[in-house]
């Protein structure tokens, strides 16, 4: 949920922070008082599309943040944490910064991490789903229907879709290789020419697994043989030259020997050091043999050098390293095989695309059927709620329709279908309001209040399936009065006892609902204008209310009112 937005230098708004709470916060106030540049400030914090007119006349910049807090351990947003590398502590606390400069630029930022605009906007959509008067977002969108489908079914679908993706997958990557190996003969005869140019420089230069690092360490070590040479000599000087180390080793190793013979306890001290003598010893030996062994070759290091030269050059076109080159060769190497043996070659493409087709369409004539079945039910759990909100004569409908095969596809012949990530299936819901009216898309057959009545239908059967932890409502219950308004307040009301809901409302009824009641209000102070938020008390709740209910002035019967609905609303919540 959020549990707290910090608004700075934002539109009319100086600094205000909002702590919110469970359950269905409803915010109130006179038109042009600041509501929805609050909702919009949350918007612009999980991704929206920013302006410089969004930030404070006279400041240099506009600053959001919200802390949310996620109480389920499964919750998606530990996943998109994982696949963007931001850390989330268990103890799901997240905060969402972006801060708007008055010259345009954007900064965001995701629990103190710098992340893109596209980054935030993907954290933002999986805590918080917005709808608004003129916007319904995934509701309304056709494309999403079938997502919304599945989410309906989840427990049945993921794992059938987890299966049927990983034939898609497979039946992707053959079909690309086919429609590749068939492109005309031309292109492929060109291809050919170039691949065998590219196999036959890499064949050329004879290159070993793990040679340029063999020649780069050969290399640094002939280029610092001076340096070498220098180490190497004054560490066996110091052992045998003028200062004789070992010497005066011998003479310390010689004294214990003598001290052992008289005090059994220095026996074990001196074998120490006798061994470790022995090895020094050993060591200057070594040192000296590997001075004689040092020889400068200024020949090999020109051939280093030119051998390097030649495998950086062949870097910049095949690979990173000798082995990536070598992989690289390996690669074309089968390819030109495929292509000068190209009908056998298409032939098992087109064999492997056919079983592998075969393989997907059953998974995705299964999908099929399960959302025929999750159709159904959907449709009847979406009847009753248009009933619940007085849309008794609406018709819900979920229309299945199946993708037809592209013409001159690899796997067309046997495969009636067109496959796609989601199967065969193109889902859309659609509705009719009146009795006699065809069925189409619902934002093409209803009116506003009528839509906000349908969109509040399907955000109440899918809330509890699309994971935001915070769903916010902005003035969508414009247009509608009475008994609708009250059916409309009890709606959004039960999907806060699911999810944390804000709401932006002009309605008493829905006011009287709220489970916390936020005031919005605008202020001029010294030729400035402000917005200032506060939580009403029980009493301020029933005077507040009641000027709803007027519209104008405050009386007593609008106050008897106001106490009415909020009785009414408290007993509705029991």
């Amino acid at each position: 949920m959020l549990t707290e937005l910090t608004i700075k230098d934002f539109a009319i708004i100086d600094e205000i922070t909002i702590t919110f709470r469970e359950g269905l916060t409803v915010l109130t106030g006179e038109t042009g008082a600041g509501k929805s540049i609050i909702i919009d400030a949350i918007q612009l914090l999980t991704g929206g599309r920013g302006s410089v007119e969004f930030v404070r006349y006279g400041a240099n910049k506009a600053t959001l943040e919200g802390l949310f807090t996620i109480d389920e351990p499964s919750h998606p947003i530990y996943k998109k944490g994982k696949t963007f590398g931001i850390e989330i502590d268990t103890d799901g606390m997240i905060v969402l910064n972006r801060t708007i400069t008055a010259n345009g630029k954007s900064i965001c930022r995701v629990n103190g991490n710098l992340v893109t605009l596209a980054i935030l906007k993907e954290f933002g959509k999986t805590l918080i789903d917005i709808h608004t008067q003129h916007e319904t977002q995934s509701l309304m969108d056709v494309d999403r229907h079938i997502e919304l489908l599945d989410m309906y079914n989840k427990e049945s679908i993921d794992e059938v879709k987890a299966d049927y993706n990983i034939l898609y997958q497979k039946l992707h990557t053959l079909k690309k290789r086919y429609q590749k190996l068939n492109d005309n003969e031309q292109e492929m005869a060109q291809r050919l020419d170039l691949l065998r140019f590219q196999l036959n420089e890499l064949q050329e230069a004879d290159l070993s697994p793990g040679e340029d690092e063999t020649l780069e360490e050969e290399r640094k070590k002939l280029m610092n043989h001076e340096k070498i040479y220098k180490g190497v000599n004054e560490a066996y000087e110091a052992l045998n030259g003028e200062q004789r180390a070992l010497d005066w080793l011998g003479l310390a190793l010689s004294g214990l020997e003598t001290a052992s013979e008289y005090e059994k306890g220095l026996a074990e001290k001196k074998e120490g050091f006798s061994n470790h003598f022995y090895l020094i010893e050993e060591l200057s030996y070594d040192l000296r043999h590997y001075l004689d062994s040092l020889e400068f070759d200024s020949e090999r290091l020109n051939f280093l050098e030119s051998r390097l030269n030649d495998i950086s050059r062949l870097k910049k076109k095949y690979g990173f390293t000798v082995d990536d080159m070598l992989e690289y060769a390996a690669k074309i190497e089968d390819e030109i095989d495929e292509i000068q043996d190209r009908d056998t070659s298409l032939g098992k493409l087109g064999a492997e695309i056919e079983e592998i087709g075969q393989d997907a369409l059953v998974e995705a004539r299964h999908l099929h059927d399960l959302r025929s079945q999750a159709a159904k039910q959907l449709k009847l759990a979406i009847q009753q709620e248009l009933q619940d909100l007085y849309l008794e004569k609406a018709t819900f409908e979920v229309d299945i329709k199946t993708k037809k095969t592209k013409p001159n596809e690899p796997e067309s012949k046997s495969i009636p279908v067109q496959l796609t990530p989601n199967g065969f299936d193109i889902i859309r819901f659609l509705i009719s309001t009146n009795p006699g009216e065809p069925i189409k898309e619902m934002n093409k057959v209803a009116s506003g209040g009528e839509l906000s009545r349908i969109m509040l239908a399907l955000k109440n059967i899918f809330a509890k399936h699309q994971g935001a932890t915070s769903v916010i409502f902005d003035e969508i219950d414009t247009g509608v009065s009475g008994r609708v308004a009250q059916a409309i307040a009890e709606k959004i009301h039960g999907i806060s006892t699911g999810s944390q809901v804000l709401c932006i409302t002009h309605l008493p009824q829905v006011a009287a609902m709220a489970d916390t009641h936020l005031l919005i209000e605008k202020n001029v102070s010294e030729q400035r204008t402000s917005t200032t938020v506060d939580e009403l008390s029980t009493e301020s709740r029933v005077m507040e209310i009641g000027r709803m209910v007027t519209g104008s002035e405050l009386t007593e019967t609008s106050k008897v009112h106001a106490r009415e609905l909020i009785a009414l609303a408290n007993k509705s919540k029991e």
